[in-house]
Parts: C-alpha cells; sequence; structure tokens
C-alpha cells in the first residue's frame, strides 16, 4: 500500500459510547486516495482500545496524566504518515461520505492554506442553549470563509479581531504537515488551536471554514466544568490577543444578569432545565472575569507574543 496522501489523528479516552459511529462515519468515506486512521489513547478503562483495534486503527498509548492539548496532538501528529492531517476528537461524527474531500477543497485551491475545520451541528438531544451558542460559533456558521493577515496589520486588529483570524477549532481540523513542522501546536491547558492559527497567520499562511465538511458534536457539561473551562480559555485568549471580554465586576454583573434572561427566555418551554441555565448564566461570565484578572497578575514580563 501506498503512503498515505490523509491520516486521521484521534485522541481518545474511554470513548466506547461515540466511536463506533464515529469511526463508520470515516471508513464510508468516497475517496480516491489512501488514508489512515491512528489513535493516542490517555488510558481507556472501557473497551476503547478494543474497538479502535478491531477497525484497523493504530493505537498510540500514553499515560493519562502526561495529556496536553498542545504536545499530545503533536505526538499524534508525529505517528501520522499523510500530507494532511485530519484533528478529530473522539465523540464528532462526520456526516456524509464527502466530508473529507470537503475538508480537503481549500488546500486544492489555495497553497497558502495551512488549516481547514469543519462545521459542527448539534446532537439531537442537545439543549436549546447549546444550540444557540453553537450557532453563534464561527464553526456553525454555513458561509465559508478565508483568514489571512500580516504581522504589521495584525497589531492594528482589536483583540476580538485578532482572534477570530487566528480562528481554527480542533474538534474537526484539517492540518496540512509542512506547515506544522515548521510550527507545531504549543504546550498548553487549553486552546491549543486558535496559538496554532495565530502562528501559522503571522507566519503568512491562511485558515479556511469548510461548511461543507459536517460533524455532529456538542456538550451538555455541567455549570462546574464549564466555568474552570472558560477561565481557563480566557486567561489563554488574554495572552494570545489581549482579548479581556468582562473586565471590571460591573461588566460581570450585567453580563450575568442579561445572561440570565435570555437562558430563561431559551429554555422556557424545558422547567427541568432551568436551575443548569441559570447556574451557566454565572458560571461562563464569570469564567471569563476571572480567567482575565488572572492574566492581569502575571509578572509583567509575559507578553503576547512568545
Amino acid at each position: 500500500m501506498s503512503d498515505p496522501v490523509v491520516s486521521i489523528a484521534l485522541l481518545t479516552k474511554n470513548g466506547a459510547e461515540t466511536l463506533p459511529a464515529v469511526l463508520q462515519a470515516l471508513w464510508r468515506q468516497r475517496v480516491v486516495f489512501p488514508i489512515e486512521i491512528v489513535a493516542v489513547d490517555s488510558g481507556s478503562t472501557d473497551d476503547t482500545l478494543n474497538i479502535l483495534r478491531s477497525k484497523a486503527v493504530r493505537v498510540i498509548e500514553i499515560p493519562p496524566e502526561s495529556f496536553n492539548h498542545g504536545t499530545t496532538r503533536n505526538l499524534a501528529m508525529q505517528a501520522c504518515a499523510g500530507q494532511f492531517v485530519v484533528m478529530l476528537v473522539q465523540d464528532a461524527e462526520p456526516v456524509g461520505d464527502q466530508w473529507l474531500n470537503a475538508m480537503l477543497e481549500p488546500f486544492v485551491s489555495d497553497p497558502l492554506v495551512a488549516g481547514t475545520f469543519a462545521r459542527q451541528q448539534p446532537r439531537p438531544e442537545a439543549s436549546e442553549i447549546t444550540r444557540r451558542y453553537l450557532a453563534r460559533w464561527v464553526a456553525g456558521s454555513p458561509q465559508p470563509r478565508i483568514t489571512a493577515g500580516t504581522s504589521v496589520e495584525f497589531e492594528t486588529l482589536d483583540p476580538l479581531e485578532r482572534m477570530d483570524r487566528s480562528t481554527i477549532d480542533n474538534v474537526c481540523a484539517c492540518i496540512r504537515r509542512d506547515v506544522w513542522l515548521e510550527w507545531p501546536f504549543r504546550e498548553v491547558k487549553i486552546g491549543e488551536d486558535v496559538a496554532w492559527g495565530r502562528d501559522v497567520i503571522l507566519a503568512g499562511y491562511r485558515l479556511a471554514y469548510a461548511p461543507d465538511a459536517v460533524v455532529i458534536h456538542s456538550h451538555d457539561r455541567s455549570p462546574r466544568y464549564e466555568y474552570q473551562r472558560t477561565r481557563d480559555l480566557h486567561e489563554q485568549l488574554g495572552e494570545l490577543f489581549g482579548v479581556h471580554t468582562i473586565p471590571t465586576f460591573g461588566s460581570l454583573a450585567r453580563a450575568i444578569s442579561t445572561t440570565a434572561l435570555k437562558h430563561l427566555w431559551w429554555e422556557l418551554g424545558e422547567p427541568r432545565r432551568l436551575p443548569r441555565a441559570l447556574a451557566l448564566a454565572v458560571a461562563w461570565p464569570l469564567g471569563q472575569y476571572v480567567g482575565g484578572r488572572r492574566l492581569s497578575q502575571r509578572p509583567s514580563d509575559r507578553g503576547l507574543l512568545r
């Protein structure tokens, strides 16, 4: 068999519930080139490893304590032989048999595209809050786009514009291997995808959103989890782009009150979901506020550029 043109890199841990459908969707892709699937598993204790191996997936096992969003993806990239490597989480199920072709199309039409990312659609059981926020995210849009920039131009943009230019989402993204060799993922707790996006944009490459490539992916996580994730993410976004969406206690109070009203309206028809809706109305703004505060308390020599 010839070397694969495209590799699929799966990061797994206890994914037995979702992996069969994901793997079935991957192997039914209609492509004219060879592919491979490589999984990096960080300590599964369910049937994940058996499922992967039964579906012709090469597995690399690492201790759970060694997992890091950036370095573990670098390990996956190193293990893959493809010219293009799709980063896919274990519960993002590709839709249709042309998903992979749609992920690759922007690379064919533009040699400066370093990475593409797919459209995400919510699971059938997703809450109304999850559906609303996913629809507002760039990876929920039906419109394709390509972003680019120069280092001089980048510094003239406001923080949210910098972040927008750099956005790529590793829920389902495809990376040009030659660019990754020059710009590997950073060792970060969260946000390794936008950090990489920033690096390659500043290096003169482009990022493409491919909405014709669709995956089913959404979560209704606990408010505690969402607070911690939002806090860590906004600390990282502040460092990368200068983003500080809720800088004062007054703006925090306003954000909580307006978010609570929206959430109550959206979930009015689901009374059992109202307690979580109100808790999320606190968790998300509070995470943004605390994340920004944590960044401001770091030593002053921590700048935006590495």
